[in-house]
């Protein structure tokens, strides 16, 4: 009975903490407003005593499972002069950060490609066309001075590379295996999400499949050409533009009306010259019938000769006759 009851409550667990999930999921409609509640959960989270420049990993809540996040804090100069490593993210020597008066945060969040990044699907139209092939990983800056550990809205801060750019290693996160179409490799492509629906992608460095390069601060992942797309693309019927419907339709109507017409008169030609044959050959019957001859300018049936000549007797004319 004991293990009935622990069963029951560990189902009940379970399916409270998927319909927590995709409630949060119906509610967060954007990328945006994911990076607010990460950005607001990770300050309210830190312990006070938080220590500049060693990185921390930082426990969401269950209903944003699938999303991992890790902080580290730098002096702004500190990070302009040494640059950082904070997971797949290593920021070059020369960065800028911009507006920082002392310190800046660093927040580094992943998500997983099979459960939030179906914000982005929604969000980022061209994405559609392509398949992740890792999880999306994000670099925001924050300010972090003293006074903004118990501060409810941190500000944004802006990160821009220097002379040495900003690298995303995705090998210890990419799902995707090296594979050949037609003999060529197939490598994919890094995707960066600007903001706002505008996806630009570019391809991986020549020396390292899985590593992207960037020139500032956002949310990266990998991506290849979706064989679904592709698929789709070959099954779908050819588009053509309503002018260009509407001119064949107008061609093919008067082509159509052409032909008809001509059937027609062919018809009336064929009917016309059968009733002229008909008319002949009754003619014809009639005048073998009746001999018709002409009189003068005029035609005018005939009758052949059907009586005799009458002869007179020799006796008759002798005595009517005498010499």
């Amino acid at each position: 009975m004991e293990s009935f009851h622990t069963l029951m409550l560990m189902t009940f667990s379970l399916m409270s903490l998927k319909f927590h999930e995709s409630y949060a999921q119906s509610i967060i409609k954007s990328d945006h407003v994911l990076d607010l509640l990460i950005r607001d959960h990770t300050f309210k989270s830190l312990d006070k005593n938080f220590k500049t420049g060693i990185p921390q990993s930082v426990e969401l809540p269950s209903n944003l499972s699938g999303i991992k996040v890790d902080t580290v804090r730098f002096r702004c100069g500190s990070l302009t002069r040494y640059g950082a490593k904070l997971k797949e993210f290593h920021i070059g020597i020369g960065v800028t950060i911009h507006p920082c008066i002392e310190r800046v945060m660093l927040i580094r969040q992943s998500i997983e490609y099979n459960n939030w990044s179906s914000i982005y699907y929604a969000n980022y139209n061209d994405l559609s066309k392509y398949q992740l092939v890792s999880p999306i990983v994000g670099i925001l800056a924050y300010n972090a001075d003293d006074d903004s550990n118990s501060s409810s809205n941190p500000f944004q801060l802006g990160i821009e590379a220097g002379e040495k750019l900003i690298t995303i290693d995705f090998n210890n996160a990419s799902n995707f295996n090296n594979k050949e179409e037609n003999g060529i490799k197939v490598k994919p492509l890094c995707a960066s999400f600007e903001g706002n629906g505008i996806m630009t992608l570019a391809k991986t460095k020549p020396l390292a499949t899985f590593v992207c390069v960037a020139k500032r601060h956002g949310h990266f992942g990998l991506v290849v050409e979706s064989l679904q797309q592709e698929d789709d693309e070959y099954r779908k019927p050819i588009r053509l533009s309503q002018w260009k419907v509407a001119v064949g339709s107008t061609i093919g109507g008067a082509l159509g009306a052409f032909l008809i017409g001509l059937l027609l008169i062919a018809m009336l030609v064929r009917v016309k010259k059968r009733s002229r044959m008909v008319e002949m050959e009754r003619r014809a019957y009639e005048e073998e019938a009746l001999q018709v001859s002409m009189v003068g300018h005029v035609r005018a049936p005939t009758a052949p000769g059907t009586r005799t000549t009458p002869t007179l007797e020799q006796h008759d004319y002798i005595t009517r006759h005498p010499h």
